[in-house]
């Protein structure tokens, strides 16, 4: 029997329709899980897009998509609403993931292209870290959460390294674990655990965007016990492991999933 399956428990997947959100979307989705995928995406990107959560549909599991700015307040609520509705007296979220990935690549110093300003790491933190408390906390607001729910985010080894170009991201990293620790603290006492993967570097949309990516991959290649990359499911085969009962007690970490390319 799948381990997630006819227990009428969802994951919210913010960021679920490229990357370790979508992976972690079809892995819980293998396993039972309903999944409720918010993402955004433009109207060319779509045909790709429902490919995989056609992918998704075929586990049998219930599966409803959002595709709208989750990081809007008011558009936020109304769809934490209409979640509330679909899981009607019975359902509840188990997981709840957060894999926006949504911030400036700027250097902080150039003489041919604009730098980071104060704004950009506002944009940064508040997409890339912030926005797990805010819908962390409407959510238990309207006391959505199952019992033993997982609250579960994605951070990178420039949490405490620094990388060129990287400097918003970074201190929306640190800001992530931050508050993924404090919610472990604060939340534990209503069967909450909150956790943070530190993904090793993985060939994603994101990672392409900084301007040095090739020489990161190489790099890390190079480095890593397994000579590779760690791939979308590495990352979601643990969200997965995270979400089962004999997880329980891990709480308030930083989980390295990166075979060993950290250890030099």
């Amino acid at each position: 029997m799948k381990d997630f399956q006819g227990k009428n428990e969802w994951a919210i997947i913010l960021g679920g329709s490229s990357g370790l959100g979508l992976a972690t979307a079809k892995k819980l989705a293998e396993h039972g899980m309903n999944i409720f995928v918010i993402h955004r995406n433009s109207r060319s990107q779509m045909p790709e897009i429902e490919t995989h959560f056609n992918e998704i549909r075929t586990h049998k599991s219930a599966f409803l998509s959002f595709n709208f700015d989750a990081l809007h307040p008011e558009k936020r609520s109304q769809i934490i609403l209409e979640i509330n509705q679909k899981l009607g007296e019975n359902g509840k979220i188990k997981t709840l993931v957060h894999s926006i990935a949504k911030g400036n690549l700027k250097p902080m110093i150039a003489a041919d292209k604009p730098i980071l300003q104060n704004e950009d790491f506002q944009l940064t933190i508040n997409a890339m870290a912030i926005s797990l408390y805010d819908w962390f906390q409407e959510i238990f607001q309207q006391k959505m959460f199952a019992e033993d729910a997982r609250i579960i985010s994605f951070t990178s080894e420039g949490n405490s390294k620094p990388w060129q170009d990287y400097g918003a991201v970074s201190a929306a990293k640190v800001t992530l674990e931050a508050i993924t620790r404090n919610i472990a603290l604060d939340f534990a006492k209503f069967g909450i655990r909150a956790n943070c993967i530190q993904a090793g570097v993985t060939n994603t949309q994101s990672l392409q965007m900084i301007s040095n990516s090739d020489d990161i991959k190489n790099h890390t290649l190079r480095r890593n016990p397994f000579q590779r990359l760690t791939t979308p499911e590495d990352i979601a085969n643990v969200v997965y492991l995270l979400c089962k009962n004999e997880a329980s007690w891990i709480n308030g970490t930083i989980i390295k999933v990166d075979g060993g390319e950290s250890l030099q």
